[in-house]
């Protein structure tokens, strides 16, 4: 099975947090050789400018501005088993980016409309040159609707919040329970699934995959096989 035929494809891939989007989007990216945006860290990294500030979530115009200012760029690490490096107005904040105080304050940064609106407007621009494997919530149905290959991946909130606590025990996070993990998930999907700028849904179009019990080969090798398929029929 070979990824030539995608090389020049646009793939979006949309789902729920924990569902593996990230893991799956980074390895066809690299196997491809096209570039691999990870939208989410872009709100994460509003939230870390918004920290060393001293910001808070609920100052909505000096937030909105920060996501309007901010300049976002990525690094390839050149390895699988390595994140990429995420850049902010020149610094690296890749792993400061992935704490939970981070990702609270991330979650609660992305239901600001005009925030949304800038960071499209930057997807949207990193994207411009096409070769792209783009993840997030409102990829396909907002950021890039005309994507060439649109995948919603998901799975059960249990599986995801196994996984999330497994990762947080693997970095040695131990004072975290799965039933808070679980909890905090929880209230994720219900932010992501009701605010009202660029909710979390299944886009149009879009080709779904529960990854419960597939492992990430078996998610990669169906998203490749569905855009060779793709590819095929639009010759």
């Amino acid at each position: 099975m070979s990824f030539q035929s995608l090389s020049n494809r646009s793939i979006a891939i949309d789902g729920p947090a924990g569902a593996g989007k990230s893991t799956v989007a980074r390895r066809i990216a690299a196997e491809i050789g096209s570039v691999y945006i990870d939208s989410g860290a872009m709100y994460r990294a509003v939230a870390w400018k918004c920290a060393e500030k001293g910001i808070a979530v609920r100052e909505v115009d000096k937030i909105s501005e920060i996501a309007r200012s901010i300049s976002i760029e990525f690094i390839p690490s050149g390895s699988l088993d390595e994140a990429q490096r995420v850049i902010a107005d020149g610094i690296d904040i890749t792993s400061e980016i992935r704490s939970e105080t981070i990702s609270q304050a991330a979650s609660a940064v992305s239901a600001i409309s005009d925030v949304r609106k800038s960071l499209v407007a930057k997807q949207q621009q990193l994207a411009s040159s096409g070769g792209v494997v783009m993840e997030g919530r409102d990829i396909g149905s907002v950021v890039l609707p005309n994507a060439d290959v649109k995948i919603f991946l998901t799975a059960s909130i249990e599986e995801r919040a196994r996984r999330r606590y497994e990762q947080l025990r693997q970095k040695g996070v131990a004072d975290v329970s799965y039933d808070a993990v679980l909890a905090d998930i929880a209230q994720r999907d219900l932010r992501d699934t009701t605010r009202a700028a660029s909710p979390l849904v299944k886009a149009e179009g879009a080709i779904e995959i529960d990854s419960d019990r597939i492992d990430i080969d078996g998610v990669v090798a169906q998203i490749v096989e569905i855009g060779r398929r793709q590819t095929e029929n639009t010759k």
